[in-house]
């Protein structure tokens, strides 16, 4: 009898555990956080472009994401290789979704050192190919061990798009 009364206590307690929810929260830079859809245009040092999509690559993903330390003020930038191969820590507001580097720092794929300036996300600003709002990426980078700027002179490379959707009528 004992025996029957501990496993319908052990039943009870699993059962009343396993209906409690637990709240998950977001990272500390869930704001700035996202996989981006974007293209690379050569700009001369104000922002103007000179050449839409210089390498001819079309649009290729970029993500943002917080760092392992999960705080407000920085975030990861990573081409995941499909650009320039880069990947760097950025210092970040997210109150005001802003990040920037405040120098030339080391890229975590190889020996290069990345300038990233002025980057925005601007909630809703961007239309997807299919024609729904999505939030809007911008930011300028550029690299130490770049030659294409002064051999055909431009400054810097002008990195937009917008918020992946995983739609297929959006790639």
């Amino acid at each position: 009898m004992k025996k029957a009364i501990y496993l319908l206590l052990m039943a009870v307690c699993a059962v009343m555990t396993s209906c409690e929810k637990e709240e998950i929260g977001g990272t500390a830079t869930q704001a700035l956080a996202g996989e981006w859809y974007v293209t690379a245009d050569a700009v001369d040092e104000y922002g103007n472009v000179l050449e839409e999509d210089f390498f001819g690559i079309g649009h290729f993903h970029v993500n943002t994401y917080n760092t392992a330390a999960n705080v407000p003020n920085e975030i990861w930038v990573d081409d995941l290789g499909n650009f320039w191969e880069f990947k760097v820590k950025a210092s970040a507001d997210v109150n005001n979704c802003t990040f920037s580097t405040p120098d030339s720092v080391a890229n975590a794929y190889y020996d290069c050192k990345v300038l990233i300036e002025g980057g925005k996300i601007l909630p809703d600003a961007a239309t997807t190919p299919h024609g729904t709002a999505a939030d809007s990426i911008v930011f300028y980078v550029s690299f130490n061990d770049d030659t294409y700027p002064e051999e055909f002179g431009f400054a810097k490379y002008r990195i937009s798009g917008y918020r992946y959707t995983g739609l297929a009528s959006d790639d």
